[in-house]
């Protein structure tokens, strides 16, 4: 884009069930910047969805390497008329598809788009990745020239040592961890608070809260390698500079999930979990595993890299604490259900059966469950499983008991559900022979409803007289299952309509295809995701 960059957000940046593949591009707040290729290629594939990157464009370079521009509001010239001819033909909005070398060209600095907020962006920026068109990896965009100014180092804010094995201990703290806030020295170098000691029995692992911003921005960012050393030999050195789109949700399992969902915290593993298929941490067999000797204190040294090159670095003591010491260090409690992460898993209470498939959780782990009176709505007690901050890494199967007195069409409207801060997330399921089952990959608390009330459509600039509108809007709101299809037409032919989940709404712009003198009669019809039907329709003149 012709603006100086300003990063929102950076490549391999934690986020919750994935990294970061690009670089964030701010936009002055507003939307309808001009994007341009960034080198001469071909068009080879335009992607559009309500969710994820919203619109995007990927480009194919004879260099071997791909650039994706994502979250566009709109395309330009004869991109934009592919896209729209694709739609009318595949009746659709949403689309994926491919084009061969040649078919869509594009030159350097040729304006391919224009910057928005689509998908599931949550602010106007530009989502701006390089890819191995081989194997379609993402790679770190500054180094391919994308240079912001960046003279600030990461920032360290604590510590936490973890047990690694059932004889492990990170005491005297009875919560099965160890946490330690950091103080700055200077500003390159942290150590712990004085007077805080890390003791440890056994093997344990470290991570590290970390994060790093731009000299023009004050976006919290990621780092781009983390290496640690014990009396400096290295025990686990981290690079983050490719992303594999198959082993993303992996992401998890690299980063303390937890403390990231529940508290924002930036936690870097330095160690590697049983179930992590990420080669991020170097040629070590063992990465981080640190076996602490009883009676002798360590040196320590943690050093943050980013994307820049600046570095900062924690330096502390590990004391490996012997048997007597230990002795007196509070047991951690031992509640739960022991689960081992690469077996078949079943948690069951009355009325509900939780099933865990191999390598669903990233380690071994004990899983809390209950049994908890009905919510407003629900036909089903409340079946809490452990709790949201616990990732799982593939589906899992969750069934829960229902009274039997439904007929057909009501036992077509019951659905899972996920209770999120008080309110109902719909997971979806059937119903058969007195169970409402389904997949879910979330942990957490989980009932059933029942969902019979159709969506509410709301028009919006959609009067009698369009004659010189531009287009208009329909606001869509469902109150549980969630929207799952809609058809527009004028005058009985399908008519494009955008989808934006941000706003409930659905947006008609007038084009080639609609854009029409004379009486019109639009109609749509909205289905939710249990099959409950609404139809609006309007006649208007153009």
């Amino acid at each position: 884009m012709d603006l100086p960059i300003e990063v929102a957000g950076n490549f391999m940046e934690l986020r919750a069930n994935h990294f970061h593949s690009g670089l964030d591009m701010k936009t002055n707040g507003r939307i309808g910047q001009p994007v341009m290729a960034v080198a001469q290629g071909w068009v080879s594939r335009i992607k559009v969805s309500p969710w994820g990157y919203g619109k995007a464009v990927y480009v194919d370079h004879p260099s071997g390497y791909t650039t994706v521009y994502g979250h566009l509001d709109r395309l330009n010239g004869a991109i934009a008329q592919k896209l729209l001819e694709i739609q009318y033909s595949n009746r659709s909005f949403s689309v994926d598809q491919y084009f061969k070398p040649g078919e869509l060209p594009v030159t350097q600095g040729e304006i391919i788009a224009y910057s928005g907020n689509t998908g599931g962006s949550s602010a106007p920026h530009l989502h701006f990745e390089v890819r191995r068109t081989s194997d379609q990896h993402a790679l770190d965009p500054q180094t391919y020239g994308m240079h912001a100014p960046d003279t600030v180092r990461p920032a360290i804010s604590g510590l936490r040592a973890y047990p690694l094995d059932s004889l492990s201990q990170t005491g005297p703290y009875p919560a099965g961890y160890a946490g330690f806030a950091t103080v700055q020295l200077n500003d390159s170098t942290y150590a712990l608070k004085s007077g805080v000691k890390v003791s440890v029995l056994g093997t344990v692992g470290l991570a590290l809260n970390v994060t790093d911003r731009y000299s023009n921005s004050s976006n919290t960012c990621g780092i781009g390698a983390l290496r640690v050393t014990m009396d400096g030999k290295v025990i686990t050195d981290i690079h983050l500079d490719e992303v594999d789109f198959g082993l993303q949700r992996y992401a998890n399992a690299y980063m303390d999930y937890g403390l990231y969902k529940d508290k924002d915290m930036y936690y870097n593993r330095c160690y590697k979990l049983p179930n992590n298929k990420l080669d991020l941490y170097g040629k070590m067999v063992e990465p981080g595993r640190i076996a602490a000797v009883p009676g002798k204190d360590q040196t320590v040294e943690m050093v943050a890299t980013d994307r820049a090159g600046n570095r900062s670095t924690l330096r502390f003591t590990l004391h490996g604490a012997t048997a007597e010491e230990a002795a007196k260090w509070p047991l951690p409690a031992q509640q739960g259900q022991f689960c081992q992460y690469d077996q078949t898993n079943v948690v069951k209470l009355e009325g509900m059966q939780f099933s865990l498939p191999p390598n669903a959780l990233y380690d071994n782990t004990r899983l809390t469950s209950s049994r908890n009176a009905a919510p407003a709505h629900a036909l089903a007690p409340l079946y809490k499983v452990q709790d949201e901050f616990t990732p799982v890494q593939l589906a899992c199967q969750l069934g829960i008991a229902v009274d039997k007195g439904f007929t057909a069409d009501q036992a077509s409207k019951l659905l899972l559900v996920r209770m999120v801060k008080g309110k109902p997330v719909a997971e979806g399921g059937t119903y058969a022979e007195g169970w409402v089952t389904g997949s879910v990959r979330n942990l957490g608390a989980f009932t059933v409803m029942m969902d019979t009330t159709p969506p509410l459509l709301t028009p919006i600039g959609l009067s009698d007289n369009m004659k010189g509108r531009k287009g208009f809007k329909v606001k869509v709101r469902d109150n549980l299952s969630g929207i799952d299809q809609y058809v527009g037409t004028l005058d009985g032919k399908w008519v494009l309509l955008e989808y934006e989940p941000k706003t409930s709404m659905l947006e008609h712009a007038f084009d080639s295809y609609s854009d029409l003198p004379g009486e019109h009669e639009f109609r749509l019809e909205v289905t939710d995701g249990r099959g409950n039907k609404s139809t609006l329709v309007r006649k208007f003149a153009r």
